[in-house]
């Protein structure tokens, strides 16, 4: 296991084993994973009781466990810009959130454009929510 993997699990394991259907942790770390690979310089942090990567202090995405759906929170801003990938990949979004049903695939590029777009127009805020 590499350091960067360690260090995210570390930091979400308590939230990851309070997943109790196996296959819905195996998907959550393996998106996890996969951000932290992505985007090594994203700092894994739980607040509120819900696993976020932030970058220089500031909210990237958030994510958080529903009965049919895992719930991705990049910001309303994000979700608009997005709004025609998030349909295409057969999502709902509310105002704050997307949801990936569980037994759907995970668009992991459309993952790393969220987080891209969030981590560049959010380069020189220093607050941690956009106002």
């Amino acid at each position: 296991m590499n350091n960067i993997r360690g260090e995210v699990m570390e930091a979400f394991k308590e939230f990851l084993n309070n997943i109790e259907d196996l296959d819905r942790r195996l998907r959550v770390e393996q998106i996890f994973e996969h951000i932290s690979t992505k985007f090594p310089n994203l700092e894994s942090v739980i607040k509120w009781n819900q696993p976020m990567f932030t970058d220089h202090g500031t909210f990237i995405i958030g994510f958080s466990i529903a009965k049919n759906h895992l719930a991705v929170a990049p910001e309303a801003v994000t979700l608009n810009r997005f709004e025609k990938e998030i349909q295409e990949a057969g999502y709902q979004r509310t105002n704050q959130l997307l949801k990936i049903p569980w037994k759907h695939q995970v668009d992991f590029g459309l993952l790393e454009r969220i987080i891209a777009f969030n981590i560049e127009d959010k380069k020189t805020m220093t607050k941690f929510w956009r106002e």
